[in-house]
């Protein structure tokens, strides 16, 4: 996330000094300061799915005669498979939650570093700049090998399919003979080095799956991820969150082609709220979000499929720092969590008259 810096300014009294006003919303017109807004919670559902494209083996036919391969379809086919499910709770701005810290003659004004979506990060806090985070480097995907390339001149010469499918049949039954003699130690050229030893059995492998699949037919699988995004603003049960469809992937919650999958969300109520006693709250300062704590649950209407605790700030409460606390004869350094408006450390550090 990029960082925004805002110095507000030094301004200097003679010798008296005056509080740093903060207010509700943006001002306009003559006033000068800075705008900063608390977050609120957004739940993003991250479904990851496998797109698998199936495509029958040449022999397909004889898999269950020759190789003892049950239930392999001759014909190819499209389906998903559902892999993992994970939600996290993320910080976006809320409108409604927006401050103006205005700047007044006399006043010591905090120096506050801000996020790139405008959501408070520290006040009086050094600036550290950023730095670029390592990018893992990707593997290279490995290439299926031709089956044909190993292919005997027995086998390419056979007078028809169900001959063809019944020698390469017996010559997988050759590859794994030849690898269990290598592991035991009991074939004519069985290395001494164990690298060498991996690299005959790596190879011995690579035929024998190749040969295979001209059976068993070949899977192109292809890792999908969607995101799902929902503004918790009171608790649900048993909501539709998405669909899941293993012809067409995730769906809309409304199309009825995919089974549902619920999520659930309840207030922990781990934030002791005041009673209110008629008296009107005190709203002066630099306001901070106290985030409450959510159950959030997902199922497919049988069985949980995941459940964790998350940090939601709609459950929380919203407090204030007192304006006096940034005045010349003291400098107080907070620290925000930007995903949640909540308070992470507060120092104080005297400075000298």
């Amino acid at each position: 996330m990029k960082r925004l810096i805002l110095m507000t300014g030094l301004l200097m009294a003679t010798s008296a000094y005056a509080q740093t006003e903060v207010v509700t919303g943006i001002t306009r017109g003559k006033d000068y300061g800075v705008v900063y807004t608390l977050p609120k919670t957004q739940l993003d559902i991250e479904i990851k799915a496998n797109k698998i494209s199936y495509t029958p083996g040449e022999f397909c036919k004889y898999a269950d005669r020759y190789l003892r391969l049950s239930k392999v379809s001759a014909d190819a086919e499209v389906y998903w498979e559902l892999k993992e499910i994970t939600v996290k709770s993320v910080g976006v701005p809320n409108s409604e939650q927006t401050y103006f810290v205005k700047l007044k003659d006399k006043t010591v004004a905090p120096l506050i570093e801000l996020t790139s979506d405008g959501l408070i990060k520290s006040i009086n806090v050094p600036y550290s700049h950023q730095t670029t985070p390592l990018v893992p480097l990707q593997k290279a995907k490995a290439t299926k090998a031709n089956p044909k390339e190993f292919l005997t001149e027995e086998i390419l010469m056979a007078n028809s399919t169900a001959k063809m499918a019944e020698l390469v049949a017996k010559e997988i039954y050759n590859i794994r003979e030849s690898k269990n003699a290598l592991l035991r130690g009991q074939a004519d050229n069985t290395p001494q080095d164990g690298a060498q030893l991996k690299i005959m059995l790596d190879n011995l492998n690579i035929q024998e799956e190749a040969m295979t699949e001209m059976f068993s037919g070949t899977r192109l699988v292809e890792e999908k991820s969607f995101k799902i995004s929902l503004t918790p603003n009171q608790e649900v049960e048993n909501q539709i969150a998405f669909r899941f469809s293993k012809k067409l992937g995730i769906v809309e919650e409304n199309d009825l082609a995919g089974e549902p999958y619920y999520i659930s969300i309840k207030d922990l109520k781990s934030i002791a709220l005041p009673a209110e006693d008629g008296k009107k709250k005190k709203t002066e300062g630099i306001a901070y979000n106290v985030p409450g704590k959510a159950l959030v649950s997902i199922s497919d209407g049988k069985k949980v499929i995941m459940k964790e605790e998350l940090p939601v700030t709609q459950f929380g409460s919203l407090e204030y720092l007192a304006p006096v606390l940034f005045n010349k004869k003291s400098t107080i350094q907070v620290l925000f969590d930007p995903n949640t408006g909540g308070l992470i450390k507060v120092d104080q550090a005297e400075t000298s008259e």
